[in-house]
């Protein structure tokens, strides 16, 4: 067996069998446990829930509030560890397996659209927000979480800098990506939006875009 093929062997090997369940201990962090509390728990209706991975979102949705959860993710392994019976109250839910860039969802499927901690990680993120604008009802909302692009200029130069090896390493995240800003250019409207670094996080990962949007 030749090098490159040894190479390609053990990144494949990395990408398919550890780097999701890194990226999910990563995002179990309490911290970021704590930026989760201040989205999802607004949700309501039916949600479809975009990456839902192993379902940390699951605990946060309000019985009172919503009906229904539909969860989005690509077969990656992790959708394994999906348990709905961690939602609360009556709330039902169901997963489906496929990419966000080409849901099977009828339009106007979704009151609300929940997206944390997937916007960096999507490979085409116009075409996944397209979709999401698509499947969620006229006046329903999207409510997102998501780390990215810093506002300080030195930081943003090593987000740019270190996205390349980030990404091989991250399962394709990026760090330097505006989730704003391409929900904006999907059509939708900010209308809650927030932008700073958390506190206890490296900069360079911890910069945080939160809030909600509505499709125009």
């Amino acid at each position: 067996m030749t090098g490159r093929k040894e190479k390609r062997l053990v990144s494949g090997f990395y990408r398919r069998h550890i780097s999701p369940y890194v990226v999910n201990a990563v995002c179990s962090f309490p911290k970021l446990t704590e930026q989760r509390e201040l989205v999802v728990p607004q949700a309501e209706g039916v949600v479809v829930e975009i990456g839902i991975g192993t379902g940390l979102n699951l605990v946060h949705y309000d019985p009172e509030r919503v009906r229904h959860v539909i969860g989005v993710n690509p077969s990656d392994g992790l959708t394994s560890l999906v348990d709905f019976s961690r939602l609360h109250g009556d709330i039902s839910g169901e997963l489906v397996e496929e990419s966000a860039e080409a849901m099977s969802l009828e339009s106007g499927t979704a009151d609300t659209i929940v997206v944390t901690y997937t916007m960096c990680s999507i490979p085409d993120i116009a075409a996944a927000v397209s979709e999401m604008r698509r499947v969620l009802k006229p006046g329903g909302r999207l409510l997102f979480c998501e780390h990215g692009r810093a506002d300080d200029p030195r930081t943003a130069r090593w987000q740019d800098r270190l996205n390349p090896i980030w990404r091989s390493m991250a399962q394709g995240c990026h760090l330097n990506r505006r989730p704003g800003e391409l929900l904006e250019e999907g059509g939708f409207t900010l209308e809650d939006a927030h932008r700073y670094p958390l506190v206890g996080v490296p900069s360079i990962i911890g910069f945080h875009h939160i809030g909600t949007a509505r499709p125009r």
